[in-house]
């Protein structure tokens, strides 16, 4: 007698192993980074810096702990938090438009996102009191306004929304963003260096408070995109089922284009251009967790910090003691990868 093999379908939602799994592999994966470094850290000596701090007996003139909680504790924490926002917009803006090769990077929004922030930058824009504001601001504004541009410039020219013409739209777009950068580089004057550097995409420097604004942000517009989950897992089947089904189609794709845009905002205004990570991370993760999102937008979150988490280690330590700016590691990885899905895509399709 034959048996009938029936494979177990997926839960429905995120659970708590799949939880579990994840927030062990992205802790190891910070325990990593925060021990590997131009000066190596061991365990126990991690150990002992949280025990004196705890018990308020750190010295002052701790080396150790100097490295530690000053410099590379809060850049790891900021790496993982923006390769988390990149990862978790990527997804969303590949079920939002049905294609696979949507990401901040391919549609031009974070060159968007890095021209506000580099006019911010060369022209001294700000805020009183809050020194990042003006650049974060000029960040989220203008890949918001990108989107409003490069979304409506494809529709008109392709009705269907293809992934030939979006991502052909956006590299066009990317390439005149740049050469505006370029020509307000040239009028920078002495902030030209810090502006050169800043678009390489890097991490290094930050500290407390821009983890803690990365948090915030994160949990604010993060906890809108996924609400939006079920709705997005509409959007797979087409938006005419979508609204026939009582979802408003209008709405939810406001609602995270709005999201999404400020997320890559804030995370171009602190780290600068960081391409791929929401390319590559959310196509990594969905062969783990399958194309549900309640599952994807989850795992996309964890899956982000651990790739770009990685990622940073790699760039300090490749060429120890030159350090590479995160952006070239990413792009490296991002281009290669990139290639495989655009050609898996275009196979699909033909």
């Amino acid at each position: 007698m034959e048996t009938t093999r029936r494979k177990t379908p997926r839960p429905e939602g995120f659970g708590a192993i799949e939880y579990a799994a994840f927030a062990v592999a992205c802790a190891a994966a910070l325990l990593l980074c925060v021990c590997v470094g131009s000066v190596n850290i061991s365990i126990r000596e991690i150990c002992r810096v949280w025990g004196e701090a705890l018990r308020g007996t750190l010295s002052a003139h701790d080396m150790t702990a100097s490295i530690l909680l000053s410099v590379r504790l809060p850049r790891v924490l900021c790496v993982a938090l923006s390769g988390a926002a990149l990862s978790l917009c990527g997804a969303a803006m590949q079920g939002l438009l049905k294609n696979p090769l949507a990401d901040g990077s391919t549609l031009g929004v974070s060159a968007g996102a890095s021209l506000g922030a580099v006019l911010a930058i060369a022209f001294g824009v700000s805020i009183p009191g809050l020194p990042l504001a003006g650049a974060m601001g000029m960040a989220m504004l203008f890949s918001f306004l990108s989107l409003m541009v490069i979304l409506p410039l494809a529709y008109r020219m392709d009705h269907s929304l293809s992934t030939n013409t979006i991502i052909l739209i956006g590299v066009i777009y990317s390439m005149f963003v740049s050469s505006i950068i370029s020509l307000v580089t040239t009028f920078a004057g002495d902030r030209v260096k810090h502006i050169t550097f800043w678009t390489m995409g890097s991490l290094s420097g930050s500290g407390y408070k821009e983890a803690a604004i990365l948090l915030l942000s994160l949990l604010f517009f993060g906890a809108v995109i996924l609400r939006f989950a079920r709705e997005l897992n509409a959007f797979a089947i087409g938006e005419e089922n979508a609204r026939h089904i009582g979802v408003d189609v209008r709405r939810v794709k406001l609602v995270i284009l709005l999201c999404v845009s400020a997320l890559i905002g804030v995370c171009v205004s602190i780290g600068g251009a960081i391409g791929f990570v929401g390319l590559v991370t959310p196509h990594m993760v969905r062969m783990l967790v399958g194309p549900n999102h309640k599952r994807l937008l989850p795992a996309s979150l964890f899956g982000g910090a651990i790739f770009l988490m990685l990622a940073d280690l790699l760039a300090r330590v490749l060429l120890n003691p030159i350090e590479l700016p995160i952006g070239v590691v990413t792009s490296f990885i991002g281009a290669i990868l990139f290639i495989c899905i655009f050609y898996r895509s275009r196979r699909a399709e033909g």
